[in-house]
């Protein structure tokens, strides 16, 4: 199976430019800085995206772009290509293969393209807009789960929900679901678009941290939204749901929002 649209062949050249950078540096030392939010970065995120802002502003000069180590550029435009070049980056240093390299193309701000790429274990799922998602050009579907309290529910850590109102969503959606698990990064949107996870809860995200998933999410037949249930955009706040159930979703909404509103 092959999706369509007319600039996947630009998100393919740009994870195929992400790849052998992150292999050349996968398990081996790379200097470590910390940002000003605390967050890691190494050579490696900063060299991946600067070769894919260098070949989208070379081919499609039009085009917006919004990175997580280069800063936006041209957010005014039809088109911003959403870049996280290293997604995961302690995951990275650490030698964990759950980081991915993530490439969204929004349209008027939603998301229409999304790619995540894991270049170790050559992994690459796509989503568009309106189309099957895929897993190296094989069609995947997320599973059917009713309830939260039968779910597989992944967060990428605790220490990510800061806020009173994060802390208190965190705590009731994982006291709901059946099997937490942690460490997942971004990788847990492509487990669920195949049916190996149920429900996504994150916080302190940035759009380059969800836009390539919405279509992934959505074209496997899962659901994904703020906490409040609204569609998420390049302009959505830090609070995001993913699910491969529409039913287990509004569960685990209506759980959040109760939670968050007693905070």
């Amino acid at each position: 199976m092959t999706n369509s649209h007319p600039f996947l062949a630009m998100a393919h050249k740009l994870a195929d430019v992400a790849r052998p950078v992150l292999q050349s540096y996968y398990r081996k030392p790379v200097e470590i800085d910390v940002k000003g939010d605390a967050s890691l970065v190494t050579i490696a995120d900063r060299e991946i995206e600067r070769a894919m802002r260098d070949m989208i502003n070379a081919e499609l000069p039009d085009h917006g772009i919004l990175g997580e180590e280069h800063g936006s550029e041209n957010l005014d435009a039809e088109y911003v290509w959403v870049l996280d070049p290293i997604d995961g980056t302690k995951s990275f240093i650490a030698g964990k293969p759950s980081f991915n390299t993530l490439i969204s193309l929004c349209q008027n701000g939603k998301p229409v393209l999304g790619l995540i790429d894991q270049a170790i274990l050559d992994e690459r799922w796509i989503g568009v807009t309106g189309q099957a998602s895929t897993l190296n050009d094989k069609p995947i579907k997320a599973r059917a789960c009713k309830h939260l309290k039968d779910a597989t529910i992944f967060t990428t850590g605790p220490d990510l929900f800061i806020t009173t109102k994060a802390i208190a969503g965190y705590k009731a959606a994982f006291g709901a679901a059946r099997h937490p698990i942690y460490g997942i990064d971004s990788y847990g949107y492509g487990l669920i678009a195949m049916g190996f996870g149920d429900v996504l809860v994150e916080s302190n995200l940035q759009p380059y941290d969800f836009c390539a998933a919405v279509p992934v999410i959505e074209g496997a037949g899962g659901v994904i939204t703020d906490w409040d249930g609204r569609a998420l955009t390049i302009n959505s706040g830090d609070l995001v749901i993913a699910s491969g159930d529409a039913r287990c979703h509004g569960e685990g909404l209506d759980v959040l929002q109760a939670a968050t509103a007693r905070s």
